[in-house]
């Protein structure tokens, strides 16, 4: 597409969804990431000009992979080898170039006809097949793939303890599915959920295979915590993805604010 025929689409007017979720002291997160924190060092008040201006500024502390955010190809690595055996200088977060993408949703609750999928359940192949069917929808290679499993709407409720799963297991994609995803060739993946993956009941984050499957064998990045219930509720499945990390240099991530935009 020209410079000027994505200036006309913008001019005829779009609709921006964002996907990331809202930061806030106390939010839901993993027990394994410093958790998110942020304090005004200085108030108004607390020094005055002489024409009477006031200043306030900000502090914040946090992992880097707390809230909505994006694991680089550093995050994991497999028997102490990371991604095509390269290092943390070549894998960090600082390295992932913007993106501006075709962004696909594959709403599973939909497809199966319930609310949000159950505590542990894994998304299989063949939902993501059948998803694909239902929405009459292809993959292509680069795209942007976020799968939707409802469980957003536990972090959406205030019920921390629920989202995170830590005892009674999280849905999402298992070795099967991420490696199917991975055959397509896509860019990254996302999801509305903690780990992007089904994490087994009582299993927490011990085992993560498809964030083997997908950042050590494929070099496809991972978003997580994503917001994707608005993104559903409009029958939005197709969409411009946009996403840019902060370039942490040798960081293993990045908090994100990512977008998906559509014509009116």
């Amino acid at each position: 597409m020209t410079t000027q025929a994505l200036l006309d689409a913008v001019a005829g007017g779009v609709r921006v969804v964002d996907l990331g979720r809202r930061l806030t002291v106390g939010m839901p997160q993993s027990p394994n990431h410093p958790a998110y924190w942020h304090a005004h060092p200085r108030r108004h008040g607390d020094m005055v000009r002489a024409d009477g201006g006031s200043a306030a500024n900000d502090m914040i502390s946090m992992g880097t992979h707390v809230g909505t955010h994006i694991d680089a190809l550093s995050h994991v690595s497999q028997d102490g080898r990371m991604h095509d055996g390269l290092g943390m200088v070549e894998l960090g977060v600082h390295t992932i170039e913007p993106m501006v993408r075709r962004g696909v949703l594959l709403d599973v609750p939909e497809t199966l006809g319930v609310e949000r999928l159950e505590a542990g359940q894994e998304v299989t192949v063949a939902d993501l097949e059948a998803t694909l069917e239902k929405q009459s929808i292809a993959i292509g290679a680069g795209d942007v793939v976020l799968v939707r499993s409802g469980w957003g709407q536990h972090f959406d409720a205030g019920d921390g303890d629920t989202f995170r799963g830590l005892s009674t297991g999280v849905p999402g994609v298992g070795e099967a599915g991420a490696t199917w995803l991975a055959a397509r060739s896509v860019h990254a993946v996302g999801a509305d959920t903690i780990a992007f993956e089904r994490l087994a009941p009582g299993a927490g984050h011990g085992l993560l295979p498809a964030h083997r499957v997908l950042l050590v064998e494929h070099g496809i990045y991972i978003v997580e915590t994503m917001a994707l219930e608005e993104l559903a509720a409009a029958g939005i499945h197709e969409f411009v993805f946009v996403l840019s990390p902060l370039p942490l240099f040798g960081a293993t991530g990045s908090p994100v604010r990512p977008l998906a935009v559509v014509g009116r």
